[in-house]
């Protein structure tokens, strides 16, 4: 555990406060519900630390902002529909927040009589919600001296204290930190104010350390090396998968669309049918055939037999996840005939078919809104031909 002298302790609080009351970012989710208690909405700072796990502050202001608008209250979105909250998240990534978020919500309004835990040990017994986002709950909308440990915080302290041990003990050592150097009764505040540091000043790359209220204290400044800290890994070779994609149409111009399984990947979102294929398939020279790839796989994940022929294709479309790449290679059909589809898929929680002008009331992956957008445009494939239009 690094020493932290008293006097040291207070200096950081004060100073890092003092800069927090005269710097702090304007956030809607920071603006109080009751001008007479200045007491935060605790639905708003849950909803915001949900949203904020892997995304960006500017990115999460106008989901945060439209989706209250459709819930402005935790009633409303424990009686919503899984798909509404699905379609209220699309683009934001990775689901499981909102469908964790939703299955909380249902758990506060029928177990709990409304009333969101205002303690880390009842928060943390809630989906989704781990140590960081119970500590930033607590403290952010109840008042409660408890510590938070995000991305921020983690780089802060770790410049501050030059911390360059194995990452699991470093992650101990940073969390006795943040809890050692909380001011009593300004938890809330100082934790907040160690985001704002770290997202405006100690920021990853050129931090701008001459505007920084902790210079003094910083060892990692001291030494002239505050990029060096925190101690990354070392980067691992991204994996890579191909999809094979159909875009199908029935006789009456109905694309059909599957909703993936709600433990998985995107768990509820809606993509045109596909399956995954092997490299030697996207290879001719291999011998492969990317269209009889793309029907077995589809016939695998839909029981679905439908003849695809290298003619039908239409393009390809790339994604990036955190840990591995994709990329879809899309061919579309269309059918004589309106086929009923399987009432059990292999892989799919269900599928349907879906005329045009509903398609954009589902929440679709982030690759097959690509998809959609490259049918619409493409002069090859001709969107509305495709579809019998």
């Amino acid at each position: 555990m690094t020493t932290l002298h008293p006097k040291k302790r207070a200096a950081i609080q004060h100073q890092l406060l003092k800069w927090f009351d005269e710097h702090k970012r304007d956030l809607p989710w920071r603006a109080t519900h009751h001008s007479d208690t200045h007491t935060r909405n605790p639905y708003h700072v849950w909803l915001a630390e949900i949203m904020l796990q892997q995304t960006q502050v500017a990115t999460v202001i106008p989901y945060f902002q439209r989706w209250l608008h459709r819930f402005p209250t935790l009633q409303t979105l424990a009686a919503a529909p899984l798909d509404d909250v699905l379609k209220q998240w699309e683009g934001l990534g990775y689901y499981s927040r909102a469908r964790n978020f939703h299955k909380a919500a249902q758990h506060v309004m029928n177990a709990l009589d409304g009333e969101i835990p205002q303690t880390v040990e009842g928060l943390l017994k809630l989906p989704g919600i781990g140590r960081y986002t119970a500590g930033a709950i607590a403290s952010l909308a109840f008042g409660q001296d408890e510590p938070i440990l995000d991305g921020n915080v983690k780089r802060v302290f770790s410049r501050l204290f030059v911390l360059s041990d194995k990452p699991l003990a470093m992650s101990n050592e940073l969390w006795e930190l943040s809890e050692a150097l909380l001011p009593k009764g300004r938890a809330g505040e100082f934790n907040e104010a160690v985001m704002d540091l770290g997202a405006t000043i100690c920021t990853p790359r050129a931090p701008n350390c001459q505007y920084c209220p902790l210079q003094t204290h910083c060892m990692a400044h001291a030494q002239g090396t505050p990029d060096a800290y925190p101690i990354k890994p070392a980067k691992k070779t991204t994996p890579h998968k191909n999809l094979g994609v159909l875009v199908l149409f029935n006789a009456q111009g109905q694309a059909l669309l599957g909703q993936r399984q709600l433990d998985g990947l995107l768990g509820g979102l809606w993509e045109f049918v596909s399956g995954e294929i092997s490299d030697e398939a996207t290879l001719p020279l291999l011998g492969g055939s990317l269209a009889s790839a793309v029907q077995r796989a589809v016939a695998q994940q839909t029981g679905l037999q439908v003849e695809v022929n290298e003619t039908d294709f239409i393009g390809t479309v790339k994604h990036a996840f955190t840990h591995f790449k994709i990329t879809k290679h899309v061919f579309g059909v269309r059918l004589a005939t309106s086929p009923n589809v399987p009432a059990n898929p292999a892989s799919y929680l269900q599928l349907k078919w879906v005329k045009l002008d509903e398609i954009k009331n589902l929440a679709l992956t982030r690759s097959d809104q690509k998809i959609l957008a490259m049918l619409k445009t493409s002069q090859q494939s001709g969107f509305q031909a495709l579809a019998g239009y």
